[in-house]
Protein backbone atom coordinates (compact mmCIF):
# COMPACT_ATOMS: atom_id res chain seq x y z
CA UNK A 1 0.00 0.00 0.00
CA UNK A 2 2.33 2.87 1.07
CA UNK A 3 4.75 1.49 -1.86
CA UNK A 4 1.90 2.46 -4.43
CA UNK A 5 1.09 5.83 -2.75
CA UNK A 6 4.88 6.52 -2.99
CA UNK A 7 4.81 6.04 -6.52
CA UNK A 8 2.00 7.44 -7.54
CA UNK A 9 3.26 10.52 -5.35
CA UNK A 10 6.81 11.10 -7.36
CA UNK A 11 7.34 11.92 -11.16
CA UNK A 12 8.60 9.56 -13.20
CA UNK A 13 12.63 9.71 -13.27
CA UNK A 14 12.98 11.50 -16.72
CA UNK A 15 10.63 14.35 -15.71
CA UNK A 16 12.78 15.38 -12.30
CA UNK A 17 16.72 15.75 -12.28
CA UNK A 18 18.40 13.96 -9.04
CA UNK A 19 16.88 15.33 -5.87
CA UNK A 20 19.95 17.29 -4.41
CA UNK A 21 21.89 17.31 -1.05
CA UNK A 22 21.65 19.96 1.46
CA UNK A 23 25.05 22.31 2.06
CA UNK A 24 27.50 19.90 3.74
CA UNK A 25 26.97 19.49 7.60
CA UNK A 26 23.11 20.12 6.76
CA UNK A 27 19.84 18.30 5.51
CA UNK A 28 18.66 14.75 6.53
CA UNK A 29 19.52 12.57 9.16
CA UNK A 30 18.46 9.01 9.60
CA UNK A 31 18.11 8.56 13.17
CA UNK A 32 19.43 5.22 14.63
CA UNK A 33 18.16 1.74 15.85
CA UNK A 34 15.52 1.99 12.62
CA UNK A 35 13.92 -1.15 11.60
CA UNK A 36 14.81 -2.89 8.61
CA UNK A 37 12.83 -1.40 5.71
CA UNK A 38 9.42 -3.24 4.45
CA UNK A 39 6.68 -2.84 2.13
CA UNK A 40 4.12 -1.52 4.91
CA UNK A 41 6.17 0.74 7.20
CA UNK A 42 3.82 3.97 6.59
CA UNK A 43 0.60 1.94 6.24
CA UNK A 44 -0.64 3.22 9.18
CA UNK A 45 -0.55 6.70 7.93
CA UNK A 46 -2.99 8.99 5.64
CA UNK A 47 -2.36 8.25 1.50
CA UNK A 48 -0.36 11.83 1.41
CA UNK A 49 1.67 11.39 4.74
CA UNK A 50 2.82 7.85 3.65
CA UNK A 51 3.96 8.90 -0.03
CA UNK A 52 6.08 11.46 1.62
CA UNK A 53 7.22 9.63 4.47
CA UNK A 54 8.22 6.65 1.99
CA UNK A 55 9.95 9.25 -0.43
CA UNK A 56 12.05 10.62 2.26
CA UNK A 57 12.64 7.58 3.92
CA UNK A 58 14.70 6.59 0.35
CA UNK A 59 17.23 9.74 0.42
CA UNK A 60 20.28 9.66 1.44
CA UNK A 61 21.87 11.52 4.47
CA UNK A 62 22.30 15.02 3.58
CA UNK A 63 19.43 15.44 1.11
CA UNK A 64 17.43 19.00 1.16
CA UNK A 65 14.59 17.72 2.76
CA UNK A 66 12.92 21.56 2.81
CA UNK A 67 9.30 22.04 1.47
CA UNK A 68 10.70 24.27 -1.42
CA UNK A 69 12.61 21.33 -2.95
CA UNK A 70 10.47 18.73 -1.85
CA UNK A 71 7.94 20.01 -3.54
CA UNK A 72 10.10 20.33 -7.31
CA UNK A 73 10.31 16.35 -6.85
CA UNK A 74 7.03 15.16 -5.68
CA UNK A 75 3.08 15.84 -7.20
CA UNK A 76 2.53 17.95 -3.65
CA UNK A 77 2.21 21.79 -3.65
CA UNK A 78 4.57 23.70 -0.45
CA UNK A 79 1.34 24.23 1.31
CA UNK A 80 0.38 20.40 1.42
CA UNK A 81 4.10 19.37 2.10
CA UNK A 82 4.65 21.82 4.81
CA UNK A 83 1.30 20.07 6.35
CA UNK A 84 2.21 16.32 5.29
CA UNK A 85 5.59 16.76 7.76
CA UNK A 86 4.05 18.72 10.43
CA UNK A 87 1.90 15.76 10.39
CA UNK A 88 4.80 13.25 9.98
CA UNK A 89 6.31 15.06 13.31
CA UNK A 90 3.10 14.17 15.10
CA UNK A 91 2.99 10.57 13.94
CA UNK A 92 6.49 10.31 15.59
CA UNK A 93 8.53 9.57 12.35
CA UNK A 94 9.96 13.38 12.26
CA UNK A 95 11.97 16.30 14.41
CA UNK A 96 13.34 19.33 13.54
CA UNK A 97 16.20 20.71 15.69
CA UNK A 98 19.52 21.81 16.13
CA UNK A 99 22.95 20.11 16.83
CA UNK A 100 26.16 20.86 17.97
CA UNK A 101 28.84 18.87 17.29
CA UNK A 102 31.04 18.63 19.81
CA UNK A 103 35.20 18.53 19.65
CA UNK A 104 35.12 20.82 16.71
CA UNK A 105 35.56 23.73 18.17
CA UNK A 106 32.87 25.86 16.54
CA UNK A 107 30.25 27.47 18.62
CA UNK A 108 27.93 26.94 15.11
CA UNK A 109 24.83 24.96 15.99
CA UNK A 110 23.44 23.33 12.67
CA UNK A 111 19.83 22.88 11.19
CA UNK A 112 19.17 19.42 11.07
CA UNK A 113 15.73 17.17 10.54
CA UNK A 114 15.96 13.51 12.23
CA UNK A 115 13.31 11.11 10.19
CA UNK A 116 12.74 7.74 11.10
CA UNK A 117 10.55 5.06 9.30
CA UNK A 118 10.68 3.05 12.88
CA UNK A 119 7.79 5.48 14.51
CA UNK A 120 9.46 6.96 17.80
CA UNK A 121 6.68 8.55 21.20
CA UNK A 122 7.85 11.68 23.13
CA UNK A 123 10.18 9.59 25.82
CA UNK A 124 12.32 8.43 22.40
CA UNK A 125 12.38 11.46 21.17
CA UNK A 126 13.61 12.98 24.18
CA UNK A 127 16.43 10.39 25.06
CA UNK A 128 17.87 11.14 21.65
CA UNK A 129 18.22 14.43 22.09
CA UNK A 130 20.04 13.52 25.28
CA UNK A 131 22.71 11.72 23.56
CA UNK A 132 21.03 8.30 25.46
CA UNK A 133 19.14 6.29 22.82
CA UNK A 134 19.22 2.37 23.83
CA UNK A 135 20.87 0.53 21.35
CA UNK A 136 18.24 -2.13 19.99
CA UNK A 137 19.17 -5.89 19.18
CA UNK A 138 20.61 -7.17 16.21
CA UNK A 139 18.34 -9.72 16.05
CA UNK A 140 14.51 -9.84 15.14
CA UNK A 141 11.49 -11.81 15.02
CA UNK A 142 9.94 -12.51 11.94
CA UNK A 143 6.03 -13.70 11.38
CA UNK A 144 5.55 -16.71 13.64
CA UNK A 145 7.96 -16.35 16.18
CA UNK A 146 11.21 -17.42 13.98
CA UNK A 147 14.47 -15.27 14.32
CA UNK A 148 15.57 -13.73 11.35
CA UNK A 149 19.22 -13.50 10.35
CA UNK A 150 21.76 -11.42 11.76
CA UNK A 151 24.29 -9.14 9.99
CA UNK A 152 27.32 -11.72 11.37
CA UNK A 153 25.52 -15.12 10.85
CA UNK A 154 24.87 -13.57 7.04
CA UNK A 155 28.49 -13.12 6.56
CA UNK A 156 29.20 -16.02 8.19
CA UNK A 157 27.10 -18.19 6.35
CA UNK A 158 28.62 -16.39 2.98
CA UNK A 159 32.07 -16.82 3.99
CA UNK A 160 32.31 -20.26 1.88
CA UNK A 161 31.54 -18.06 -1.46
CA UNK A 162 34.92 -16.07 -0.45
CA UNK A 163 36.91 -18.41 0.66
CA UNK A 164 35.57 -22.29 -0.06
CA UNK A 165 37.99 -23.91 2.44
CA UNK A 166 35.84 -21.75 5.15
CA UNK A 167 32.57 -23.03 4.22
CA UNK A 168 30.58 -23.21 8.02
CA UNK A 169 27.55 -25.17 8.67
CA UNK A 170 24.69 -23.45 10.30
CA UNK A 171 25.35 -23.96 14.08
CA UNK A 172 28.67 -23.17 13.19
CA UNK A 173 27.55 -20.17 12.02
CA UNK A 174 24.85 -19.37 14.78
CA UNK A 175 28.18 -20.40 17.46
CA UNK A 176 30.71 -17.68 16.14
CA UNK A 177 28.11 -14.51 15.15
CA UNK A 178 28.52 -13.08 18.30
CA UNK A 179 31.64 -13.27 17.86
CA UNK A 180 31.73 -11.33 14.32
CA UNK A 181 29.10 -9.09 16.39
CA UNK A 182 31.75 -7.42 18.80
CA UNK A 183 33.69 -6.78 15.54
CA UNK A 184 30.56 -4.67 14.34
CA UNK A 185 30.16 -2.78 17.53
CA UNK A 186 33.85 -1.91 17.61
CA UNK A 187 33.61 -0.48 14.13
CA UNK A 188 34.77 -3.19 11.70
CA UNK A 189 32.54 -3.27 8.77
CA UNK A 190 31.95 -6.86 6.47
CA UNK A 191 35.03 -6.19 4.22
CA UNK A 192 37.41 -5.74 7.23
CA UNK A 193 36.14 -8.50 8.90
CA UNK A 194 35.92 -10.94 5.62
CA UNK A 195 39.45 -9.46 4.75
CA UNK A 196 40.47 -10.56 8.16
CA UNK A 197 39.96 -14.03 7.81
CA UNK A 198 40.52 -15.22 4.60
CA UNK A 199 44.02 -13.44 3.83
CA UNK A 200 46.64 -16.12 4.01
CA UNK A 201 44.45 -19.07 4.67
CA UNK A 202 46.82 -22.35 5.24
CA UNK A 203 46.78 -25.45 2.91
CA UNK A 204 45.03 -27.57 4.21
CA UNK A 205 42.25 -25.94 6.14
CA UNK A 206 41.43 -28.99 8.50
CA UNK A 207 39.17 -27.34 10.76
CA UNK A 208 37.34 -24.22 9.35
CA UNK A 209 35.44 -23.46 12.34
CA UNK A 210 38.54 -23.19 14.80
CA UNK A 211 40.59 -21.40 12.52
CA UNK A 212 37.79 -18.55 12.22
CA UNK A 213 37.10 -18.47 16.22
CA UNK A 214 40.76 -18.17 16.25
CA UNK A 215 40.95 -15.10 14.27
CA UNK A 216 37.81 -13.56 15.05
CA UNK A 217 39.43 -13.68 18.85
CA UNK A 218 42.62 -12.77 18.15
CA UNK A 219 42.69 -10.14 15.15
CA UNK A 220 40.07 -7.85 17.21
CA UNK A 221 40.22 -4.71 16.63
CA UNK A 222 40.95 -2.48 19.58
CA UNK A 223 37.51 -1.10 21.46
CA UNK A 224 37.44 3.01 20.11
CA UNK A 225 36.89 5.87 22.51
CA UNK A 226 34.11 6.68 23.46
CA UNK A 227 32.84 9.79 21.20
CA UNK A 228 31.18 12.45 23.05
CA UNK A 229 27.58 12.95 22.24
CA UNK A 230 26.45 15.80 19.95
CA UNK A 231 24.57 18.59 21.52
CA UNK A 232 20.96 18.28 20.17
CA UNK A 233 17.66 20.50 20.45
CA UNK A 234 14.10 20.04 19.02
CA UNK A 235 12.37 22.97 17.75
CA UNK A 236 8.41 23.73 17.73
CA UNK A 237 7.34 22.69 14.34
CA UNK A 238 4.80 25.80 14.38
CA UNK A 239 6.37 28.65 15.56
CA UNK A 240 10.42 27.42 15.21
CA UNK A 241 11.09 28.30 19.06
CA UNK A 242 13.92 26.38 20.55
CA UNK A 243 13.19 23.72 23.51
CA UNK A 244 13.59 20.56 25.35
CA UNK A 245 12.20 17.51 23.61
CA UNK A 246 10.24 17.54 27.01
CA UNK A 247 8.14 20.71 26.32
CA UNK A 248 7.32 19.85 22.85
CA UNK A 249 5.22 16.88 23.17
CA UNK A 250 4.51 15.37 19.32
CA UNK A 251 7.02 18.46 18.29
CA UNK A 252 4.83 21.44 19.20
CA UNK A 253 5.32 23.96 21.83
CA UNK A 254 2.47 24.31 24.77
CA UNK A 255 2.04 28.46 23.24
CA UNK A 256 1.32 26.65 19.97
CA UNK A 257 -1.22 24.08 21.19
CA UNK A 258 -3.20 26.82 22.91
CA UNK A 259 -1.83 26.14 26.41
CA UNK A 260 -0.25 28.73 28.82
CA UNK A 261 2.46 28.94 31.57
CA UNK A 262 1.36 29.05 34.98
CA UNK A 263 1.92 31.68 37.30
CA UNK A 264 5.68 32.36 38.01
CA UNK A 265 6.97 30.79 41.49
CA UNK A 266 8.86 32.85 43.42
CA UNK A 267 10.63 29.79 44.49
CA UNK A 268 14.15 29.97 42.75
CA UNK A 269 15.06 27.51 39.63
CA UNK A 270 17.15 24.71 40.00
CA UNK A 271 20.88 25.69 38.65
CA UNK A 272 20.34 22.96 35.80
CA UNK A 273 17.56 24.25 34.36
CA UNK A 274 19.12 27.85 34.15
CA UNK A 275 22.13 26.48 32.71
CA UNK A 276 20.07 24.61 30.17
CA UNK A 277 17.29 28.03 29.17
CA UNK A 278 20.24 30.11 29.07
CA UNK A 279 22.03 27.26 26.26
CA UNK A 280 18.40 27.17 24.42
CA UNK A 281 18.45 31.52 24.58
CA UNK A 282 22.18 31.46 22.81
CA UNK A 283 21.54 28.60 20.49
CA UNK A 284 18.43 30.59 19.19
CA UNK A 285 20.00 34.24 19.21
CA UNK A 286 22.96 32.64 16.99
CA UNK A 287 20.08 31.35 14.67
CA UNK A 288 18.80 34.48 14.01
CA UNK A 289 21.95 35.76 12.84
CA UNK A 290 21.55 32.09 9.77
CA UNK A 291 19.05 32.03 6.67
CA UNK A 292 16.49 29.27 8.25
CA UNK A 293 15.65 27.06 5.85
CA UNK A 294 12.37 26.01 4.49
CA UNK A 295 11.67 23.07 6.45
Amino acid sequence: MAEAKFSAAVPPAHATPPHPMANPGYGKRDAPGQRPRTNHDFAHLPPREAAVASYIDRLPNGADVSVKTLAKHMTYGQCALRTALNNLQRAGHLRRGREHLTGTGSQLWITRTWFTRTARDDDWWATFTRGDVPAESPERHGQGGHQTRSRAFILLAALGRTASALSLSEAECATLAPLVAEWFERGADEDSVRHALTVGLPNPVHSPFALVRTRLTGKLPPRPAPARPALRMLECAKCGAPGRAEALPGGVCGECRGEYAPAHSSAPLPAPTIHARAAEIRAAMAHKKQERPLV
